[in-house]
């Protein structure tokens, strides 16, 4: 172990497993506290493995999975501990890092993993009257679970209250904002406490739009996930299919072809614009600006024609594939992306023109749901939210893919954490966006769009229907699957909302055996009560819709 880290944990008799620093659980709170010392700030999630129908025997049924990044972002980290099945309990590390709140919250659900001392532990993504644990192996899928009751939050609200000195809540007004309400921006609750128009305290409910995507991904092989991955964050799907494919290619050792590497820049970076449109245009009418929603609406409208001639689809389009993408520019495309772009840039103009030197806007926005650099860290933020608040980091730039670390583009960042900084910071990367569109078409190589490689990449369509071999090779890869080899990899990319990655463990089936999404909108929504406490109902909902949370990605 040569790193400094490494050689602290080493003297915690902490292994090495493969890529995985394995712990003992007794161990947990030296090894984070040492964790923190040594900048180790930025919990990226936690989940677990049960190794039960594992090809390779593992000395527990149970594994915990840590995964961090340094302070620089430079290092990422998977840490391991294995539980007794007679034993699940560990302690909580929710003291330390804010963002292992909700993380082991969902650990407890799926896997029923006791952490002790946690200070609310709950299910998070089922109902409270689910029984059992359905990321277990032995769980029945085919088993529905109907909620009947539905729950009053007041468990968690009552101690909340109490802390801050209310015995008594009978001056108290308590009111659900959402899930049967467009300003709560997707199917999420939470149930405030009031005095007059001032919440008190706040606590969120999620799980209305959870369909079990972690699970279904164990019954299918890897290019049947791929439109399942659109489900996540549907405003910007073909992100989501390209950190799937991104982690699988990593998995599998390819490199895909330099084509395929721009195609996925362009259109990611155009799905990360109008990912940005929808959270900005849907923020503005939250306040009552109707002209400035449909300035950025309708462009997002021409993009959508483009991306349903592109891929077949306009919302959820599939378009990824393993190694490479589905199919070729079509002919013109590249006259419908600069209309495009130039509508989004009429668009913005049009929309800054009116907002950016409106004082009922900035009365609005500014030091209205303030969440601080070092706070956000420790909440798991990334993306324009982490940013806003100060912090300089993109996966982009921080740990390069596709060419990006060739592309002339700026990190935008606020310096307040507020929802006038959430704001502004996506409109500046809208134009980033489309700084790097400009480069990448400039450079885009002609060449294949997929690598040339039978047992992992699908065949032309016209192989498929012309000839026996293109149709049984893509038979077998759709029903056996990618044989991807036996291993636990975790990657990422840059979403629209911040660190979109997925943790896969293979056992070197063309189905993957576990399969982990890293949703950049799960702590943000974790952080929501805290935010919305001491503000005015108004406010809440522009404190919400500035996190731009997708329900899709959020439950999964």
């Amino acid at each position: 172990m040569s790193n400094t880290f490494e050689r602290e944990l080493e003297a915690l008799h902490v292994k090495r497993e493969n890529d995985s620093f394995v712990f003992k659980p007794n161990d947990i709170e030296a090894i984070f506290q040492t964790l923190l010392q040594c900048n180790f700030s930025f919990l990226l999630d936690i989940t677990a493995i049960d190794y039960s129908e594992y090809i390779q025997k593992k000395s527990s049924r149970f594994a915990l999975v840590y995964i961090l990044r340094s302070e620089d972002f430079q290092t990422c980290i998977k840490l391991k501990t294995y539980l007794e099945k007679e034993n699940l309990k560990i302690n909580s590390i929710s003291h330390l890092y804010q963002s292992a709140n909700w993380a082991e919250r969902e650990v407890y659900d799926q896997y029923g993993i006791t952490f002790l001392n946690h200070p609310n532990l709950k299910r998070v993504l089922n109902h409270k009257e689910f029984i059992g644990h359905p990321l277990r192996k032995d769980y029945p899928t085919t088993q529905g679970q109907l909620c009947k009751r539905t729950d009053d939050l007041m468990d968690e609200m009552i101690p909340k209250l109490e802390k801050k000195g209310y015995t008594s809540h009978d001056d108290l007004m308590f009111l659900n904002l959402g899930p049967a309400h467009p300003a709560s921006h997707g199917t999420i609750r939470t149930f405030v406490a009031l005095e007059g128009e001032n919440i008190i305290s706040a606590v969120s409910e999620i799980g209305y739009l959870h369909r079990g995507f972690e699970k279904s991904c164990e019954n299918h092989t890897y290019n049947q996930i791929i439109p399942y991955t659109d489900r996540l964050n549907y405003c910007s799907a073909i992100l989501n299919n390209i950190a799937f494919a991104h982690t699988v290619e990593g998995m599998l050792g390819v490199d895909i072809p330099d084509r395929a590497k721009f195609i996925r820049v362009i259109i990611g970076e155009l799905s990360r614009i109008i990912d940005h449109l929808v959270c900005l245009a849907a923020n503005l009418v939250d306040m009552g600006a109707l002209t400035n929603y449909w300035y950025l609406y309708n462009p997002r409208e021409a993009v959508y024609d483009l991306l349903s001639k592109l891929t077949g689809a306009r919302l959820t389009n599939s378009y990824m594939r393993i190694g490479g993408v589905a199919h070729d520019f079509y002919e013109g495309f590249y006259e419908d992306l600069q209309g495009c772009i130039q509508a989004i840039e009429s668009g913005m103009s049009d929309t800054l023109a009116l907002i950016e030197k409106n004082r009922i806007f900035h009365d609005r926005t500014q030091n209205i749901g303030v969440v601080s650099a070092k706070d956000a860290i420790n909440r798991g933020f990334s993306g324009p939210n982490l940013r806003a608040s100060g912090v300089a980091y993109d996966v982009r730039k921080a740990n390069p893919y596709y060419y990006y670390d060739t592309f002339d583009f700026d990190i935008a960042i606020g310096s307040v954490g507020d929802v006038y900084d959430r704001m502004m910071v996506r409109f500046e990367e809208i134009r980033q966006s489309i700084r790097i569109i400009h480069q990448a078409l400039k450079l885009i190589p002609q060449g294949r769009i997929k690598i040339d490689d039978r047992a992992i990449s699908l065949p032309d369509k016209k192989d498929v229907y012309t000839n026996i071999e293109g149709l049984m090779n893509q038979f077998k890869l759709i029903y056996e699957g990618v044989k991807v080899p036996a291993c636990e990899y975790y990657n990422s990319i840059e979403g629209a909302n911040g660190e979109l990655g997925f943790f896969i463990v293979s056992d070197g089936s063309g189905t993957p055996y576990k399969v982990k999404v890293r949703p950049p909108c799960f702590p943000a929504m974790a952080a929501l009560p805290d935010m919305v406490e001491n503000a005015m109902v108004a406010d809440s909902v522009l404190i919400l819709g500035s996190l731009n949370i997708i329900a899709g990605e959020l439950d999964r």
